[in-house]
C-alpha cells in the first residue's frame, strides 16, 4: 500500500473521529483490536499488577505494620532527610457504618444510599452559611426516586476497574474506539447515562492521561458544571473524576480550571447530600496534595467553608473533614500562620478536641489533623500547644500502663489499643517541629523522655517509629533534654537499624543524623553502634529510595563529627552514597552530608579514587553551596587532577556525559 495513501487515510479518520467527538486535536488511529486478545491479555495484566502491587506492599510493610497505608492519612515533609510518615487505616471509629459504607472501592465513589434501598439524610444542619457562599443544591428534588438501574454496584465498579486495567494495558491507543461512545454517555439528558460516562473519563484518568491533555481545556468546564446538577450520584462521581485530573488542573494557569473548580469543590463540601459531601472532601483532599501553596491566595475563602462543615457535618463525614483541614495545613504550611486563619480554623478543632473523652477512637483523625495543624502554625499554635501536649502525654502514659498491666495479667486485662499512644506521639511530634525552642518548658515539666525510652522498645513496630520520629524532632528542638539519655537510647536505635522494618529503620537513621549534629565529637563512643549497619542498607539491592536518602545523609553527617573513625570504611559506601544524594535538592540534611564526605575523603583519599567519577557527579548536582563547601570542592577536584597529572586528567575526564564536564569546568575550573 501506498505509505502517502495511508497517511491520508489516517488524516481522514483523525477529522472524522474529531467530529464525532465535537472536540479539536484528535490523535492518531488506533489499530484494530482482537476482542479475545483483548480479554485475555487483561485478565493476564491484571494478575501481574495485582501481584506486582502485593510485592510492593509486603516489601514496605513486612513486619513493618499491620495495617494498609493510607495515602490521605500519611504526613509526607518536603525534606530528604525526614522521618517517613507513620502509614495506617483509617480509625475504625466508622465501622457501625452501613454495609455500603464499607463496601468501598479503588474505583468512584460509595453508591449512594437510595441505591441501596436505604433513605439518605439530607437535611441541612448548622448556622447559616459563610459571607459569599451562594447556596448548594440542598433539595436534589427526585433523589428518593432514582431508577433502580445503577443498583448493582459490583456490575459497575467491575466495569470500571476493567476500563482501569485497559486504559493502563493499551494506554492513549484506546480511546479512539473509546472518545465516539463517551460524547453521547456525558451530553446524555439522562442522568443515569451521564454519570455512566463521567465514571469513565474518571476510569481511564490514569491509564489515558496524555491522550486525553488535549480535550482536558474542554471537558474540565463540562465536568465542573456537572457538579451542580440536581442528581446526587452525578455530582459525587463528578467530584472523583475531577481529582483525577488534579494534576493537570494545576499545571494550567490559575483562573482557567484551579479557581473555578476549587470554587465548586467548596461548594459541594456544604452540598446537602451527606455522599456528595464525602466525595467533595475527598476531592478537595487530592486538589490540596497537588496544589500545594497554588491555594494561599484562596485560604480565607477556604477557611470559611471547611469551619462551617464542622457545624454542618455528621459523624463519619467530619472524619473526613479533619483529614481535608489536615492535608491544607500539610500543603501549605507556615502560610497558614495568619492571626486570622488561627482565629477562623481553631476553635472548633479545639471544641471537638474538648468533646472527645480519652477513649474515643474519634480521637485518631482529630490527633492527625492537629500534628499537621501545629507544624504548619509553629509559634501560632502556643496559645494552644500546653493543654494539648499534656493530653497527648497522659495517653502514651495509659495506654504504657495498660500494656504493663496485660502483659503481666493477660485474663484479667485487655491488650490496649496502642493507636492512641501512636496518634499521641505524632502529634507530640508535631508540636515539637512547629514549635521548636518553645516545647523546652512543656518537656521539662513532664516525664515525656522516659515514656519515650519504654516507646522505642515496644514490640508493635508502628510505636518505634513514631517515637524514633519524636526522638528526632525533640533532639532539633530541645537536645539539652534529649542528652542525658544518649547512653541509653543509641543502642536502642542501632538495634532498629534493619530495612525488614522500613519506616522503623528510616526512622531511627533519620533521628541517628540529628543527634550526630548536636553531639559533635562526643558521638565517638556511638559509631560503632551504627556505622556497619547504615553501609549494610546503603548497599543493600533494592532499598527505597527515601530510606537511601536518609541513610546516606546520616553517614555523612557521622563522618562531619568523626571522619577518622569513618573515614576507613569510605571505598565500601562512596558510590551508593553518591548516588543516592546526586537528585536531592540543596538544603540543610545535604550541605552537612556533603561536608561529611569531603572530611572523610581528607582523611582517607584512597577510598574515593576507584569511584571520582561517581564524586564529580555528586558534586555537580549542587546548585548553590555556600562558599566555604564550593572551596572544598574545588580543592579536592584540583588536587586529584594535579596528583594524576593533566594527561591522565584529560583521559579520566573524557569519560564524562557532556553536561557533567561543563559543569565542572565552569563551577570548579576543571
Amino acid at each position: 500500500m501506498d505509505p502517502n495513501t495511508t497517511g491520508n487515510a489516517s488524516d481522514q479518520s483523525d477529522g472524522d473521529m474529531a467530529s464525532v467527538m465535537g472536540f479539536s486535536g484528535f490523535g492518531k488511529k488506533a489499530r484494530t483490536f482482537d476482542l479475545d486478545a483483548i480479554f485475555e491479555q487483561t485478565r493476564r495484566t491484571a494478575i501481574e499488577r495485582s501481584q506486582q502491587v502485593l510485592e510492593e506492599r509486603q516489601k514496605e510493610e513486612t513486619g513493618d505494620s499491620s495495617h494498609t497505608a493510607k495515602a490521605s492519612s500519611s504526613k509526607q515533609r518536603d525534606r530528604a532527610s525526614a522521618p517517613a510518615p507513620r502509614k495506617k487505616e483509617e480509625s475504625s471509629s466508622g465501622s457501625s457504618n452501613s454495609d455500603a459504607d464499607s463496601d468501598s472501592e479503588l474505583i468512584g465513589p460509595p453508591v449512594p444510599k437510595q441505591l441501596t434501598g436505604q433513605e439518605d439524610d439530607e437535611d441541612l444542619v448548622g448556622p447559616p452559611l459563610p459571607p459569599g457562599y451562594r447556596g448548594s443544591i440542598a433539595d436534589d428534588e427526585d433523589d428518593d426516586d432514582d431508577d433502580d438501574t445503577l443498583s448493582d454496584w459490583n456490575l459497575r465498579k467491575c466495569s470500571a476497574a476493567a476500563l482501569d486495567v485497559l486504559a493502563n494495558v493499551f494506554r492513549d491507543e484506546l480511546l479512539p474506539h473509546l472518545l465516539p461512545l463517551l460524547k453521547g454517555l456525558l451530553f446524555s439528558p439522562d442522568w443515569v447515562t451521564k454519570e455512566s460516562g463521567i465514571l469513565v473519563l474518571g476510569a481511564i484518568a490514569e491509564g489515558c492521561m496524555q491522550g486525553m491533555v488535549p480535550y482536558l481545556p474542554e471537558l474540565l468546564p463540562h465536568l465542573i458544571a456537572c457538579l451542580c446538577d440536581k442528581k446526587a450520584l452525578v455530582r459525587s462521581i463528578a467530584c472523583w473524576t475531577l481529582s483525577r485530573y488534579a494534576h493537570w488542573v494545576v499545571s494550567q494557569p490559575p483562573d482557567s480550571h484551579l479557581k473555578p473548580l476549587m470554587t465548586e469543590l467548596l461548594k459541594r463540601i456544604l452540598d446537602g447530600n451527606k455522599r456528595v459531601q464525602e466525595a467533595a472532601c475527598s476531592a478537595f483532599a487530592t486538589l490540596e496534595e497537588e496544589a500545594c501553596t497554588e491555594l494561599v491566595p484562596y485560604l480565607s475563602f477556604i477557611l470559611d467553608t471547611l469551619v462551617f462543615a464542622f457545624g454542618k457535618y455528621q459523624h463519619k463525614n467530619l472524619l473526613i473533614l479533619y483529614d481535608a483541614i489536615g492535608t491544607l495545613a500539610d500543603s501549605v504550611g507556615h502560610h497558614l500562620n495568619q492571626p486570622e486563619y488561627i482565629e477562623k480554623l481553631m476553635p472548633p478543632l479545639i471544641a471537638k478536641w474538648n468533646e472527645l473523652k480519652d477513649e474515643d477512637k474519634d480521637l485518631f483523625p482529630l490527633l492527625e489533623c492537629l500534628s499537621s495543624v501545629a507544624t504548619a502554625l509553629q509559634s501560632g499554635f502556643l496559645p494552644y500547644c500546653e493543654p494539648v501536649y499534656q493530653r497527648c502525654v497522659t495517653l502514651v502514659q495509659k495506654t504504657l500502663a495498660q500494656a504493663m498491666m496485660y502483659s503481666q495479667q493477660p485474663d484479667q486485662y485487655e491488650a490496649p489499643d496502642k493507636d492512641f499512644m501512636i496518634v499521641a506521639l505524632d502529634l507530640l511530634s508535631g508540636l515539637a517541629e512547629g514549635l521548636g525552642g518553645h516545647v523546652d518548658q512543656l518537656v521539662s515539666r513532664s516525664n515525656i523522655m522516659t515514656l519515650l525510652f519504654q516507646c522505642m522498645q515496644d514490640t508493635m513496630p508502628e510505636v518505634r517509629q513514631s517515637s524514633f520520629a519524636l526522638l528526632g524532632d525533640l533532639t532539633k528542638a530541645c537536645f539539652p533534654h534529649v542528652k542525658p539519655c544518649i547512653a541509653e537510647f543509641m543502642p536502642i536505635l542501632g538495634t532498629n537499624l534493619n530495612p525488614e522494618f522500613i519506616s522503623v529503620c528510616n526512622n531511627a537513621t533519620w533521628a541517628i543524623g540529628e543527634i550526630c549534629m548536636q553531639m559533635g565529637v562526643e558521638m565517638q563512643p556511638y559509631v560503632s553502634l551504627v556505622l556497619n549497619q547504615l553501609v549494610e542498607i546503603i548497599n543493600r539491592p533494592n532499598t527505597p529510595k527515601t530510606l537511601l536518602e536518609n541513610t546516606a545523609i546520616t553517614i555523612g553527617r557521622l563522618g562531619y563529627v568523626c571522619p577518622q573513625e569513618v573515614a576507613p570504611m569510605l571505598q565500601q559506601f562512596i558510590r551508593p552514597w553518591c548516588t543516592s544524594l546526586r537528585n536531592i535538592r540543596d538544603n540543610e540534611e545535604k550541605d552537612s552530608a556533603f561536608r561529611g564526605i569531603c572530611m572523610m575523603i581528607g582523611v582517607n583519599p584512597g577510598g574515593v579514587v576507584q569511584d571520582f567519577i561517581f564524586f564529580c557527579d555528586a558534586v555537580a548536582s549542587w546548585v548553590s553551596p555556600k562558599d566555604d563547601l564550593r572551596d572544598m570542592f574545588y580543592k579536592i577536584l584540583h588536587g586529584f587532577k594535579d596528583q594524576v597529572g593533566e594527561e591522565n586528567w584529560q583521559q579520566f575526564s573524557e569519560q564524562f556525559p557532556p553536561q557533567l564536564k561543563e559543569r565542572l569546568s565552569a563551577c570548579y575550573g576543571v
